[in-house]
């Protein structure tokens, strides 16, 4: 076993792996401090993720892939880690976080929709002063002062990330329209999609915690809904319509 230690979301694990791919994918979170908790992967973590991977190919009508055994191992250590986070208020959450002037976005949907397209255009648009955080599975802390959004090493198949942490400001739902327009919503009407995008723990104590953190952060981020096409212009219309609409005491539709 290759065992080594990482800093992600202001916590420490220690990763043992029978792969050194596994320590490459996170080489940017490595640290020498000690370690909070351990995750260990076997030869049964990575027989799991290829059963669960060829089940979610076959309910998508996807063809079963054959994946390598050390990208499945990859799965089996953010999944554990996924699955201590919420003892730390944390929740692993499927979107792609932005921060423009040190302050996060978070845009979510359903896949094919155009998230990782969307945040693109805020990088064109908005130039250095737009920050990827992670472009796929970022972390987030929810807490008395609010919501703080991680990097971590599993930020898409672009790898589009960065080590580094910001507060995060709103939760925006993609779907795709002709016109953009960008309105805010209240929890109820976003909640399913909440649930939908935080990882679930298998543990149902745990299950319960991440269940009560998916309130905490629906009351501590604005909520709103874009439609929009591929246009730069649909960048704008979202940054400027949520900090607007946050700056003021509005209505959800």
């Amino acid at each position: 076993m290759i065992t080594k230690n990482y800093r992600i979301a202001d916590r420490v694990v220690s990763v043992s792996s029978i792969y050194d791919e596994v320590h490459s994918y996170c080489s940017e979170y490595l640290t020498d401090e000690e370690a909070e908790y351990a995750v260990v992967t076997s030869r049964e973590d990575i027989d799991y993720e290829r059963r669960k991977s060829a089940r979610e190919n076959e309910l998508e009508g996807l063809p079963v892939r054959e994946y390598r055994d050390s990208y499945l191992e990859e799965l089996a250590v953010y999944r554990k880690i996924a699955e201590k986070m919420p003892d730390y208020d944390t929740v692993l959450f499927h979107g792609s976080v932005i921060a423009v002037d040190g302050e996060g976005y978070l845009f979510t949907a359903k896949s094919g929709t155009g998230k990782s397209t969307h945040t693109q255009l805020w990088r064109e648009y908005f130039g250095s002063r737009a920050v990827m955080v992670n472009d796929d599975k970022p972390l987030l802390r929810i807490g008395s002062g609010g919501v703080t959004a991680y990097g971590t090493p599993y930020n898409g198949k672009h790898r589009l990330g960065s080590n580094i942490s910001v507060p995060l400001k709103a939760i925006c739902i993609l779907t795709r329209a002709e016109e953009n327009r960008i309105v805010p919503i209240s929890r109820e009407q976003a909640y399913t999609m909440l649930i939908k995008q935080i990882y679930r723990p298998t543990d149902a104590v745990k299950m319960q915690k991440t269940l009560a953190l998916a309130d905490e952060l629906a009351d501590s981020v604005k909520l709103f809904r874009l439609g929009c096409n591929m246009d730069i212009s649909a960048a704008r219309t979202a940054y400027e319509g949520m900090n607007a609409l946050t700056k003021t005491n509005f209505k959800a539709e």
